[in-house]
């Protein structure tokens, strides 16, 4: 969720430095935001540190803060304490020469408050932020500061990632557990930040910061064991996205930028994937149990190769939404194969079971997005889907790469990859073909017609009901417009109950053995009054409006997703939604419970 970044070197304006690398991290969701430098004039009353803190998005703002060549900046999203300034980050100690910007929760911060009260300290904010400037402030007067940062972070309890200036010494500190945090090397300078799209403008020399770990910056980067102190050996990773990649171009959104770099990123993956496909196979072949986890749009994929392995491989694997694998995770033991699927790699809801998996002796193959996010480091194994990065909220790119991946994995397992990856490449060549302006000109003008629509509803069986789960899911964190999605054989046992003359039904029809079926299910939705959107390879007399696809096998999925992709962007422009790549309420990637 929140945005980190920090800067170290040699420049003298580590406020714009930060500032800009806060508007690379803005898709991950915030709703107030502040920087720090150390100088010292006053500006807010500090005695060494300058402090800026506003309410709302950063849009063209600018900072009015002094020269510098050391800050730390945050964009917050509100757990403990309103939407104010006050309780916006950085947050500081009693003297003034301490800043802290925090992601993820305190839990036992009421506690320490209390304690930290009852010793004299004056807090002013609502946030259990506050005590982490308190305790380094409490522990420096005996320790260094590095040290009375490791002294505190060990009294947190947990998932945490903070990045504190210290105004003495000139420092940045950080350390984590659980929230992400990674570090940049250039030349002369040192650049931190909660994901790699803050820092890829000025390095990709890249150390992944792992749980338990502290890093000081200051003349030089020095790594540190959190339990211990003892100093350990930094190892970098150098990333291959382009900056370029991180940017909107020609691109009104980057929602509509992603959604256009999709046939590339499918042909990409039908061409250059094998080996790691080949591997995944041959481990779920292994494999005494195979487990899916995932959250969000990733869980739609996740659903979609329960039914490709079923249907292609005969082979039964395991699906459950993240949050709640905890509850079902009992029969996990050595020799299980647990495969997360997520683009960020951070969601604490896939990561915490992951770990869990780990312990009881489970293999962990992760389809990630991001390299050397946290569940691509937990991986015995690494599917990288080299979608590149991804800004807006809402999953497209990334989301058709991990259906591709279900595809490719299933037809290997049978020994049929290469007609795996001739359905990719077919259906790269559709989605081209879907996103020319005469066919994206149908789905702009369905889209007047539905945007003054209070409700949609989405059919699909088989294959289809997970691709009918994720066009549910687009339409509601874009358009805002209540959408859902059922299994076509449910309208019978209750659903069709909703149904009622204009109501809007979008019915995926591919080719395969659920086309019958789904199309009685359609002509019961029409007999009722229901509109009837046909997506699918052939046109049928109960559609009143039809989107064609190609037939293109299990990989027809794709050019029906981003036909979802494409309505949920229109309909959010016409309903007056002014940023659609940062859905309200929502976060890019979600690194608390």
């Amino acid at each position: 969720m929140c945005g980190i970044f920090g800067y170290i070197g040699k420049r003298n304006d580590a406020a714009e430095v930060v500032l800009d690398g806060l508007k690379k991290l803005e898709y991950r969701g915030y709703d107030s935001w502040g920087i720090a430098v150390s100088k010292s004039k006053v500006q807010v009353k500090t005695q060494n540190l300058v402090i800026e803190k506003h309410v709302g998005k950063i849009g063209n703002g600018k900072v009015n803060l002094p020269k510098s060549n050391v800050g730390i900046g945050h964009t917050r999203w509100a757990t403990h304490g309103g939407v104010t300034v006050a309780n916006a980050h950085p947050q500081i100690d009693c003297t003034g020469k301490v800043a802290v910007v925090h992601n993820g929760i305190v839990e036992n911060f009421q506690d320490l408050k209390s304690e930290l009260i009852s010793k004299g300290h004056k807090f002013v904010s609502q946030t259990d932020t506050e005590v982490i400037a308190h305790l380094v402030e409490e522990f420096s007067q005996k320790e260094s500061f590095s040290e009375s940062v490791r002294q505190t972070f060990l009294k947190l309890a947990g998932l945490n990632a903070v990045v504190i200036l210290g105004a003495d010494s000139g420092e940045i500190v950080a350390a984590k557990n659980g929230s992400p945090l990674i570090a940049g090397k250039g030349v002369g300078e040192f650049f931190i930040a909660s994901d790699a799209a803050g820092i890829i403008k000025h390095t990709r020399e890249i150390l992944f910061i792992e749980d338990n770990q502290m890093l000081v910056l200051g003349d030089d980067l020095r790594l540190f064991d959190l339990g211990s102190g003892k100093e350990m050996k930094p190892h970098y990773q150098t990333i291959d996205w382009k900056f370029e990649d991180s940017q909107k171009g020609e691109f009104k959104h980057f929602f509509l930028k992603e959604i256009y770099e999709q046939p590339r990123i499918l042909e990409n993956m039908a061409v250059n994937s094998t080996d790691q496909i080949e591997k995944l196979a041959e481990m779920i072949k292994e494999a005494y149990g195979t487990y899916f986890i995932a959250c969000g749009s990733a869980s739609y994929s996740a659903l979609a190769g329960t039914y490709l392995f079923s249907k292609l491989a005969k082979k039964h694997v395991n699906f459950a939404i993240g949050s709640e694998f905890n509850y079902l995770e009992d029969f996990i033991k050595k020799g299980s194969l647990v495969i997360p699927v997520s683009q960020s790699g951070e969601s604490i809801d896939v990561i915490q079971p992951v770990a869990r998996a780990k312990q009881k002796g489970a293999k962990i193959a992760s389809i990630v997005n991001v390299l050397g996010s946290t569940l691509y480091r937990e991986g015995d194994f690494k599917v990288l889907l080299s979608s590149g990065p991804e800004k807006a909220v809402v999953a497209t790119k990334s989301l058709t790469a991990m259906f591709a991946t279900m595809i490719l994995s299933a037809y290997c397992l049978i020994g049929k990859i290469k007609t795996g990856q001739k359905l990719i490449l077919k259906a790269a060549k559709n989605v081209s073909l879907i996103l020319d302006e005469k066919y994206s000109t149908k789905i702009k003008k369905l889209a007047k017609q539905l945007k003054s629509k209070s409700h949609i509803y989405v059919l699909g069986r088989g294959l289809s009901y997970a691709t009918a789960l994720e066009a549910t899911l687009k339409l509601k964190e874009a358009s805002y417009i209540h959408a859902e999605g059922f299994a076509g054989g449910e309208l019978k046992h209750g659903v069709i109950a909703l149904i009622e003359k204009g109501t809007p039904c979008i019915v995926f029809a591919p080719n395969d053995e659920t086309y019958n079926e789904i199309i009685s299910n359609a002509a019961e939705v029409k007999a009722r009054g229901g509109f009837i959107i046909g997506i699918g390879p052939v046109n049928n007399q109960v559609f009143d409006k039809w989107l064609e696809t190609d037939d293109c096998g299990e990989a027809t999925a794709i050019p029906q997703i981003v036909i979802s992709q494409l309505l949920a962007y229109y309909l959010a422009l016409g309903k007056g939604i002014t940023d659609p790549d940062k859905p309200r309420n929502l976060a890019k990637s979600v690194t608390v419970k």
